[in-house]
């Protein structure tokens, strides 16, 4: 592609829709500095001077599309809670649809709390609840994607699971079908718990050692010939369309029918790896919904989630940044 190729591209972006379905969650940043040890235990006191709020979870997702200048929607069931609220209130801001989120008295809004000092994260808390929805809730998600689907034609729906009970395997199952009947492209970034219930999928895209644990592999050297092997017994098990595997700082890997290839990391200043796969799934399938080019897809995908480890804690790409990466791509072939 040439310059003018990928701007036209990117250009693009907004022109296609494109839905989340998954675990949403309230991201709780509390920044301080550590100056010494608490006299009641021997842990570090840290004093807060600043409380930020960041959309997580399959939210991130969408916040990444959006950030693209993609129109999205999502779909999930939050608590009726204060974190239901605040996360709502947050999607809205950044122009993330959520007529179609649903409310749960008996859930709770996951919150994931990070204490972080010196750019690092001293302690995690997690408010959640992991048990599956409910039939009735679960029948209300599955026509809530139907209602979307039949009122905005997307381009794509994306699965992102966190195994917080949102996806279930009935859920999972009735989603692909309606998806297939009115060829939605559909894309999955999975779990161990629910790994093998996305049948039929185009989109996989496990890490490589979720792929390895899913399908009982000891660690081995990573190559072509070992990843395509990976792909072949997830295609025995899913019949999906294209593995997407993504491989920590040896970047990521697609086989898509015959063609396979290891498309490799670029060097960064990594920070924080937090919510790269968010990004890469997110960017992945707006660019596959847009072109239908497998090799493109894990390219503009690679670099966008390289770009995002730089920062502290979870960010959505930048889009222009992303396009300069693009260019600078260029320059190095």
């Amino acid at each position: 592609m040439s310059m003018a190729d990928y701007k036209k591209l990117f250009k693009s972006f907004p022109t296609v829709k494109i839905g989340v379905i998954g675990d949403m969650m309230l991201d709780t940043y509390w920044w301080g500095n550590v100056e010494r040890i608490s006299p009641e235990a021997p842990v570090p006191v840290v004093t807060v001077n600043k409380k930020e709020f960041r959309i997580g979870g399959a939210g991130n997702v969408a916040l990444n599309l959006a950030s693209l200048g993609t129109p999205v929607s999502v779909f999930s069931v939050i608590g009726n809670d204060e974190d239901g609220e605040k996360l709502t209130q947050l999607l809205n801001e950044r122009k993330i649809e959520t007529a179609y989120l649903l409310g749960s008295a008996s859930r709770i809004t996951t919150n994931k709390m990070r204490v972080i000092s010196r750019n690092q994260q001293m302690m995690r808390l997690d408010l959640e609840t992991v048990l599956p929805l409910d039939a009735k809730l679960e029948e209300k998600l599955i026509k809530q994607v139907e209602k979307y689907i039949l009122e905005q034609s997307p381009a794509a729906i994306i699965f992102e699971d966190y195994n917080k009970g949102v996806l279930t395997k009935k859920g999972i199952s009735a989603i692909i079908k309606i998806c297939k009947a009115k060829s939605v492209i559909t894309a999955v970034d999975p779990k161990r718990k629910h790994f093998f219930d996305y049948q039929g999928v185009d989109i996989f895209k496990p890490n490589l050692k979720e792929a390895r644990e899913a399908l009982n592999l000891l660690p081995e050297e990573i190559n072509e010939k070992r990843l395509s092997s990976i792909h072949q017994k997830l295609k025995a098990e899913l019949d999906h369309r294209i593995s997407f595997i993504t491989l920590s700082e040896k970047g990521v890997f697609y086989m898509d029918g015959k063609n396979a290839q290891i498309v490799p990391s670029h060097i960064r200043n990594v920070a924080d790896v937090s919510g790269a796969g968010d990004t890469v799934i997110a960017v992945a399938t707006l660019i596959y919904s847009l072109t239908k080019n497998t090799r493109l897809m894990a390219e503009i995908a690679n670099l966008a989630g390289g770009l995002v480890c730089e920062t502290v804690g979870t960010v959505a790409i930048d889009k222009s940044r992303l396009l300069r990466e693009c260019q600078r791509l260029l320059t190095e072939k």
